[in-house]
């Protein structure tokens, strides 16, 4: 099955290596920079199958940026998964709070992530 995602991360690094795991594992993937230029690109695409948001960005975080998804009805429904350096409860019980789908610490296993993705898709 190929997912449409949506890959939201300031570091450039971070999103060729997601652009690159997902693709191999047949996924299309739309890539944004933070959080404000998630929701252009969410807005200009395709809706997505899932999100993987981090959240330290600039301009919109990623708190920001799931608030700002959850806040309209047409995408309530799409599994967003955190992917961050982050690993403190309080931050994850904040993402849940917000509307996250999950949470995964990087650095992220490839096969792991295509499996979390595949499990929050259905």
């Amino acid at each position: 099955m190929s997912l449409r995602i949506l890959a939201v991360d300031d570091s450039r690094t971070m999103r060729d290596m997601l652009n690159l795991a997902l693709n191999h594992a047949g996924f299309t993937t739309h890539l944004a920079n933070d959080g404000e230029h998630g929701l252009e690109v969410l807005e200009n695409m395709d809706e997505p199958d899932a999100i993987i948001t981090d959240i330290n960005m600039p301009r919109l975080d990623g708190f920001g940026f799931i608030d700002a998804v959850r806040s309209q009805e047409k995408y309530r429904a799409i599994p967003i998964l955190v992917l961050t350096t982050e690993s403190a409860d309080t931050l994850k019980t904040k993402a849940r709070n917000a509307g996250a789908t999950g949470w995964i610490v990087k650095p992220f296993d490839p096969p792991k992530l295509v499996r979390a993705l595949q499990l929050v898709t259905g």
